[in-house]
């Protein structure tokens, strides 16, 4: 299909599919034709576009959907997938332990700073 197709059946802009696919979120194939050059895609990209769209509004970076694409399509092997999900959640916990840690460091300067404008 076509990407204006795509488009329409995804719900994603033309742009928005370019993008994911110059990230190497996605592929195409040069089109039959040789008198334009229009980019065909297959019909896994709209399944392919439909989990981008789902982690994209979950907050993953494209750079992280990377791995995951890799592990989810390319892969013939579940365990490889799910150890690559393990590790992201795993990633995502010590970074959330780390901002945790940060909020309550900021939490105690905030208390000082008040404390001082109290004494002025």
């Amino acid at each position: 299909m076509k990407i204006g197709e795509l488009s329409e059946r995804s719900g994603l802009s033309r742009d928005t599919i370019r993008l994911y696919e110059k990230n190497g979120l996605i592929s195409s194939s040069a089109s039959q034709s040789e008198t334009n050059n229009y980019r065909d895609y297959s019909d896994d990209v709209l399944l392919q576009l439909r989990f981008v769209s789902s982690a994209r509004e979950a907050g993953i970076s494209i750079a992280d959907l990377r791995e995951l694409m890799k592990a989810f399509f390319d892969s013939c092997d579940p365990s490889q997938a799910e150890n690559v999900i393990i590790a992201k959640i795993e990633e995502l916990k010590n970074r959330i332990e780390q901002i945790e840690n940060v909020v309550s460091f900021l939490d105690a300067a905030l208390v000082k700073v008040r404390e001082g404008l109290s004494d002025a």
